[in-house]
């Protein structure tokens, strides 16, 4: 748990920049950079009225959905790429060419070729992130140690038990970090899936308030999504962290 101490610094942090923030609004003196406690009175109204907690709902629930199908899928592939030096040779140039599709050709594609539907939201942000996985746990698979590999075989470990104990402990940072980026990259590519072909969710409603050019509003909701995903970061994945570096010791 993290002590007060450790709480101090990032918490002036927070303050210096809210005071930036203040200051720059003040200089400004226009609508369109509005001050912290205007944004923040649109938050509260916002979350009053239940229209954030809705929207926010239901982009979590998509971004959970393409997160889980993403690692899923990515791990097998990758762990697979990493095993096989033949797969990995004939796949790597569909890898490469899947890194660098453009996050928003694959989301018109998926539109057009499946509809304005939750399936194609779906497919297009699992699509985005899939190379990213693949490639992170195929680099975790290539460097198992071997000699634990073949003390396991020695003593007869066993497929599950050798998965437990020997191979899961040396890929387990791997997954974390494909989760962390995945994390950061998914909700990122959510908010443009669901401003271009959806009618609910965080994104739509930053296209509403685009369009009517309130700047309050879009920063209201933003902020609401970076503190949700603060707090996966915080309560989830930084103790997964410390975890996944106790073997190490």
């Amino acid at each position: 748990m993290p002590t007060t101490r450790d709480l101090t610094i990032p918490l002036l942090s927070l303050i210096a920049l809210a005071a930036i923030w203040q200051l720059a609004a003040m200089l400004a003196g226009s609508s369109l950079l509005p001050a912290p406690m205007a944004v923040f009175e649109v938050l509260g109204r916002e979350v009053a009225s239940g229209r954030l907690p809705h929207h926010l709902g239901i982009t979590l629930l998509r971004l959970a959905a393409s997160f889980g199908l993403s690692m899923l899928l990515g791990a097998a592939i990758g762990i697979a790429l990493g095993r096989s030096p033949r797969l990995d040779r004939f796949f790597d140039s569909w890898v490469v060419i899947a890194l660098n599709i453009p996050a928003l050709v694959t989301i018109i594609l998926c539109y057009v070729w499946f509809g304005l539907v939750e399936t194609a939201a779906i497919t297009a942000v699992v699509i985005n992130k899939l190379p990213n996985v693949i490639v992170t746990l195929r680099e975790g698979t290539r460097h198992l140690n071997r000699d634990l590999l073949e003390m396991a075989a020695v003593y007869r470990f066993g497929r599950v038990a050798t998965l437990r104990h020997v191979i899961w402990p040396q890929l387990f940072p791997f997954v974390l970090a494909a989760a962390r980026t995945g994390l950061a990259l998914i909700w990122k590519i959510i908010l443009v899936v669901e401003l271009l072909g959806r009618s609910n969710g965080m994104g739509y409603q930053l296209h509403l308030y685009f369009q009517m050019f309130d700047v309050a509003g879009i920063l209201a909701y933003s902020i609401a999504f970076i503190g949700v995903v603060q707090l996966i970061e915080e309560l989830l994945l930084r103790p997964l962290d410390r975890r996944a570096q106790r073997w190490r010791r």
